[in-house]
């Protein structure tokens, strides 16, 4: 790393100077905290048709509510957007400066980091992940930190990965903590999939960690798209003044107040899909075709097989989508398969056997 650690940037050197001295939108709903309104002539909103009528909780008091014993959270540590997307987005507008600063992450991981990085015209650097002796990904801390210079200042990591399944080396995460001064976004989507403990049990040891998590995974609410960071409330604070005022809508609030009052169920669905997994892992790698399946803790498999394009365009035919992945650097020929139902996984597993035929 270019960067000496003992030359720590503060936070209010990581912010844009435009958005650290930001005066936020005040909405309606912002300035009557703690009164008990029945009569709202406060926002032009329409008498009629209850409740949509109504703005939403800017700042979705209920659903943290409800998040806040689930996750070890704080209410004041939250942030929910309109999915991780949002969040993802805010981290390039607050911190990244256009057509100066840069974000480092690794290859291949999830595509919106880069995506975000050329919309808002910062220079994207990704370290390709190296192949260990058993032909899996392998994650080094110290490859990563050698492309940080003085201006990084953010680094994203996705654990699970995704493609890839698996999750990063907590000790290599923990490296980079240590050792980088900016922003770590840790990207947790598949968070529930996996056995080892969240980084949301350390948050409060790392004032520049932000955690990612969503609940369109484990949580089977991807049609109401809503994504949560987790951060200190100095960082939460700043993801507040940049969101739009009223980003998550009364029906997604409703939606997530709804499914966190029933947690035993979305344990047992998490538990169903890690066991399906298994079968799932252990059927394609008796698959003729299958090259190599990579461990995953996520709820996909990545399986190298003999001319993915070839499969997956069979599998087309048969009404069945999978991911193709082998345009994705390091993944040729690679499949990525969603654990599904015991049904769906049987319908893919028969079409893979009929494709050979």
């Amino acid at each position: 790393m270019k960067q000496q650690k003992e030359k720590m940037r503060t936070l209010k050197e990581l912010v844009r100077p435009n958005v650290w001295n930001l005066k936020p939108y005040s909405s309606a709903r912002d300035e009557y905290k703690g009164v008990d309104a029945k009569v709202f002539l406060d926002a032009n909103e329409s008498p009629y048709n209850a409740p949509v009528n109504r703005y939403p909780d800017p700042l979705q008091m209920e659903v943290k509510r409800l998040l806040a014993p689930i996750k070890g959270v704080g209410e004041e540590c939250m942030f929910l957007g309109n999915g991780s997307d949002e969040a993802i987005d805010l981290v390039f507008r607050i911190f990244c400066e256009p057509g100066i600063d840069n974000v480092v992450s690794i290859a291949p991981t999830y595509g919106m980091y880069e995506v975000c990085a050329d919309i808002n015209d910062i220079a994207y650097r990704p370290v390709p992940l190296e192949m260990d002796e058993n032909g899996n990904f392998a994650f080094r801390s110290e490859a990563l930190l050698e492309v940080v210079d003085g201006y990084t200042k953010a680094i994203f990591l996705c654990s699970p990965n995704n493609p890839t399944g698996a999750c990063l080396p907590r000790a290599e995460i923990l490296k980079v903590l240590e050792s980088f001064d900016g922003i770590v976004v840790l990207d947790e989507a598949y968070a529930d999939f996996m056995d080892e403990p969240s980084f949301l049990q350390v948050l409060s040891d790392y004032s520049r960690l932000i955690v990612l998590q969503t609940f369109s995974k484990a949580w089977a609410c991807a049609g109401i798209r809503l994504g949560m960071a987790f951060a200190s409330p100095e960082v939460i604070a700043l993801f507040n003044k940049v969101k739009y005022p009223y980003n998550v809508n009364v029906l997604t609030q409703r939606a997530a107040c709804d499914i966190l009052s029933d947690t035993a169920r979305i344990a047992s669905w998490v538990e169903h899909l890690k066991s399906e997994r298994l079968r799932m892992i252990a059927a394609l790698s008796d698959y003729p075709a299958s090259r190599h399946v990579f461990p995953t803790d996520a709820n996909f498999i990545l399986v190298r097989v003999e001319n993915a394009q070839a499969i997956y365009d069979y599998l087309l035919t048969q009404g069945i989508i999978i991911r193709n992945r082998t345009h994705v650097q390091l993944c040729r020929d690679c499949l990525r398969i969603t654990v599904g139902t015991c049904e769906e996984n049987d319908a893919l597993l028969d079409a893979l056997w009929n494709y050979l035929k």
